[in-house]
């Protein structure tokens, strides 16, 4: 029974050393300041891990339409390009949304956003559960 029982603990601990742990990580959160029925944009770092995802959108009460968004420099012109299929959100690989690169665009504001104020953003991912996140509006 002794010997079973120390065989049972082993292969207990081995099947925990292997197991993955799936998380997402998201930090620094800040969105610009900008005028009601004006634009806007979030930017944050996020990190998935244990799993590859894909973040297909996302919403907030503070504006009319909620849109991933991708700037680019064509020909010294910088162009926003709509990413409708989503920002692929490979495992263990941190992706930056920041200014002049991948954001979320806040499109027509219900309200003035001003240095300080917060307001809730909901992201929805392809495999992971919904998660909603407080940004802090900040001077870029």
């Amino acid at each position: 029974m002794k010997k079973f029982l120390f065989a049972f603990l082993a292969l207990l601990l081995a099947s925990c050393q292997t197991a993955t742990t799936k998380s997402v990580s998201i930090s620094a959160v800040w969105a610009r300041p900008g005028l009601a029925g004006g634009n806007s944009a979030v930017y944050f770092t996020i990190e998935v891990q244990g799993y590859d995802d894909v973040l297909l959108a996302a919403s907030s009460d503070v504006a009319e339409a909620v849109e991933l968004h991708q700037t680019s420099m064509d020909d010294g012109h910088m162009h926003m390009q709509h990413m409708a299929h989503g920002i692929p959100l490979p495992n263990g690989q941190i992706v930056q949304l920041e200014p002049g690169g991948l954001h979320i665009m806040l499109i027509g504001l219900k309200q003035d956003l001003k240095v300080g104020d917060t307001f809730d953003l909901t992201l929805d991912f392809e495999k992971g559960e919904d998660l909603t996140i407080t940004v802090t509006v900040q001077e870029p």
